[in-house]
């Protein structure tokens, strides 16, 4: 058979002589770094996408375009999730294509810092102080 119709998330793929392509492009997806790093320590886990969709919150879908489109943007909250689902620090998932990572990551622990009550506040800055002498 030449090709057989693929039914993607939101988009219709065609599978082409086995290799499943965008019909309007003839292309097959391209991965970002991100995706490949994801796809590939999934299945070295042997973890499905409804797997590591049900530990990150996530879509099946939502995961599926993250390994596959050549421009996946999720949050640094997404990002993290999905490292610890696979066992991985957020930067080793991220690579050094991402220099403000670690401003990122400050300003998401100031956000969360910031929810705390007083009484959670004022352990968290006795472990750092007991940490620093």
């Amino acid at each position: 058979m030449l090709h057989q119709a693929v039914s993607v998330n939101r988009y219709d793929f065609v599978r082409y002589n086995g290799i499943v392509v965008d019909p309007l492009t003839k292309e097959a997806p391209v991965a970002s770094p991100l995706g490949e790093k994801i796809n590939s320590r999934r299945r070295d886990l042997g973890m499905s996408l409804e797997q590591l969709a049900a530990l990150t919150e996530s879509s099946k879908s939502y995961l599926w375009e993250l390994e596959n489109r050549d421009k996946p943007n999720p949050s640094l909250d997404k990002v993290t999730k999905i490292a610890m689902a696979l066992g991985l620090s957020p930067e080793s998932l991220l690579g050094s294509s991402s220099p403000d990572l670690a401003v990122e990551a400050d300003k998401e622990f100031f956000r969360k810092y910031q929810d705390l009550d007083d009484k959670d506040k004022e352990r968290l800055r006795k472990m750092v102080d007991d940490w620093w002498s």
